[in-house]
């Protein structure tokens, strides 16, 4: 069993209720229906039923009728949420004519359904940009305690064994923060930590990656992963991590021994924590399209709940594993 079947699996197990705001969206009524056959998640739609059920059935899915589809414009819940809304974001400046208007809107009632209680967890982004998606999540979910910032991770799947957990690895922040604090990087390494061990069920080693190893260099970039893996350390006490560390310092273990010996983590890192988003996005896609890497995400962490945001290039199967990995979040979130 691979790692994605293993993911699959734990969410066949213990089955969260999982909104997709984009029910009228062809590639994610699809990945909805083979979701409800395969017994991944409890599916919540939101449209017009009669749209829904038009589209499904123009392009032949047989399961769609087993989802809760929720229309936002006549849901009997609208008002309770559109009151919600109002009491979350009231201190904004939020009126309840503004609240009225937004509460329609899916992005928006999704995240009020989890704030509600009503879902476990949401996948957007078939339709909508990243900002759209995040706006809401942040203004009603709001980000988990302890944290104020939201990042990005992806699954590196090579067929190289030797490299993290059977050849997977967590690489982030490549998505969200262009240049993260030291506080931030630290909340980064945490939140990663955590997705690791929920997602390949492994004892997370982190490396805070720098261009140095352990004051090879000298340079203040230096001193903010030095400074961040000092305030992750205190956030997590028992969490093994280390840095600054080279990239080959990190992995290789025979590179760890000459530049990093006796470090807990040099040689053997499964998460890799790059120090802005411009490093970590770069690195990401020069090892996916050169070596032919496979990887999954943006896997978003450091929210209340879980909401991932899909590519609008995105297919069929990413709806499907994206929502398999949210319910897994939503799992681990649960037990914690």
């Amino acid at each position: 069993m691979n790692l994605i079947e293993e993911i699959i699996a734990r969410a066949k197990a213990d089955k969260q209720r999982i909104v997709l705001p984009e029910g009228t969206e062809e590639r994610t009524l699809t990945a909805a229906d083979r979701l409800i056959s395969d017994g991944v998640a409890d599916i919540i739609l939101l449209g017009d039923p009669e749209e829904i059920y038009s589209l499904a059935g123009s392009i032949g899915l047989k399961n769609i009728n087993r989802a809760t589809i929720v229309n936002p414009a006549i849901d009997e819940k609208k008002q309770a949420y559109a009151s919600l809304l109002l009491e979350l974001r009231r201190s904004k400046g939020l009126t309840s004519e503004k609240a009225a208007q937004l509460v329609v809107d899916p992005l928006y009632y999704a995240c009020l359904m989890i704030k509600a209680g009503d879902a476990d967890g949401e996948i957007a982004g078939a339709l909508n940009t990243t900002g759209n998606v995040l706006r809401p999540a942040l203004q009603i979910i709001k980000t988990a305690p302890g944290i104020n910032c939201v990042s990005g991770a992806f699954l590196m799947c090579t067929d190289n064994k030797s490299f993290g957990r059977d050849g997977v690895l967590l690489f982030a922040d490549c998505a969200v923060i262009p240049d993260p604090t030291a506080s931030e990087l630290a909340q980064i390494a945490v939140v990663t930590a955590q997705l690791a061990k929920s997602l390949l069920d492994v004892e997370p080693q982190v490396a805070m990656l720098s261009f140095s190893t352990k004051g090879s260099a000298s340079h203040e970039k230096i001193d903010k992963i030095t400074e961040a893996t000092r305030i992750a350390k205190e956030m997590a006490p028992g969490l093994l991590i280390d840095g600054e560390l080279q990239a080959d310092a990190a992995l290789v273990e025979t590179v760890a021994l000459q530049k990093a010996k006796g470090s807990p983590v040099a040689g053997q890192a499964n998460v890799l924590v790059f120090p802005s988003v411009e490093s970590g996005n770069i690195a990401y896609k020069l090892v996916q399209r050169i070596a032919g890497i496979e990887a999954i995400g943006p896997i978003l962490q450091g929210m209340a709940a879980p909401v991932n945001d899909l590519s609008r290039g995105c297919s069929v199967d990413d709806i499907y594993t994206m929502v398999a990995i949210t319910a897994n979040q939503s799992i681990t979130l649960k037990n914690k």
